[in-house]
């Protein structure tokens, strides 16, 4: 049985990969979505959570590409993400 993919990146297990498939930034940020795609939140970029911080999961520690970045919860919560088909190859690509 297959366990459907997290809505965002702030729902992601630690650890699995993911690919970005859309940046949506609240109406009290909308100046979040701008930034988080300059430093590389992209569609069609790889992307996992690498740790979280305790308590409350927040911050994230995040790998996208070759960068690692602490986002805030409700960043993370922007970045919106799906499985990769081939999550080997993403997982060799997001070390």
């Amino acid at each position: 049985m297959t366990q459907a993919p997290p809505a965002n990146l702030a729902l992601a297990s630690i650890g699995e990969p993911l690919l970005v498939q859309h940046v949506s930034a609240p109406t009290h940020a909308p100046e979040w979505a701008q930034w988080l795609e300059e430093i590389g939140f992209l569609p069609g970029e790889a992307v996992r959570v690498m740790a979280r911080g305790l308590p409350g999961s927040d911050p994230l520690v995040v790998r996208i590409g070759t960068s690692t970045f602490a986002l805030r919860r409700a960043e993370a919560e922007c970045v919106l993400v799906s499985r990769p088909m081939n999550s080997a190859k993403i997982a060799a690509h997001v070390r």
